[in-house]
């Protein structure tokens, strides 16, 4: 058996949590062990944008923010769980990262 750990990180709430249930399905159909949707510390990426588009005048900023959301998932599977798991549809906006430990 080997142990696989998944990260999943977006910008997108929902669509995380969506492709974290569907992973966790994978694994529980195939009767794998999982512990997971671990949720990690969001991070939070802070731009200040001056508003006005010229240098006179008072100096006002705008404050955007982009928010990372993490999350966690280790499996201990064979091949065959893992395979499946590799065939989940992820969308663009969703990084994942496998790392195998033996």
């Amino acid at each position: 058996m080997q142990t696989a750990r998944i990260k999943l990180s977006s910008t997108s709430y929902e669509t995380l949590e969506d492709i974290c249930n569907r992973i966790i399905d994978v694994a529980e159909r195939t009767g794998a062990k999982h512990s997971g949707k671990i949720p990690l510390p969001t991070k939070k990426l802070c731009i200040p944008t001056r508003k006005g588009p010229c240098g006179g005048g008072t100096e006002s900023y705008e404050q955007w923010q982009m928010r990372i959301h993490k999350r966690l998932i280790d499996i201990q599977a064979d091949e065959r769980t893992l395979k499946r798991v590799m065939r989940v549809e992820i969308p663009e906006t969703v990084q994942l990262e496998i790392d195998l430990k033996g």
